[in-house]
This record gives structure tokens, C-alpha cells and sequence, in this order.
């Protein structure tokens, strides 16, 4: 079985808002010295 697959259609404002509370949670783990490649990989499907 296929996963669906799911589409958001954002705003210039709600793409930059979100683009900037991935790399504040980012920076809060690199602060606690714990692994970012979740948020990492999010960041990277979310700029496509």
C-alpha cells in the first residue's frame, strides 16, 4: 500500500514563519548538544 501524500499551499509570510521556527528549534537542540537530523531533513523537504 502507497502513502499518501499531502500538499500545503502557504503564503510567502507562512513559509518564512515556519522556515523560522524550524531553525529556532534546531538552534534550541544544537544548545542541549542533541541530534538535529529530523528537523534537518524537514528544513531541507521544506525549502524544495
Amino acid at each position: 500500500m502507497r502513502k499518501r501524500k499531502y500538499y500545503l499551499y502557504l503564503t510567502a509570510e507562512e513559509r518564512q514563519y515556519i522556515f523560522n521556527v524550524l531553525l529556532a528549534y534546531r538552534n534550541k537542540l544544537i544548545a542541549q548538544s542533541r541530534y538535529t537530523d529530523a528537523v534537518d531533513e524537514i528544513i531541507i523537504k521544506f525549502a524544495k
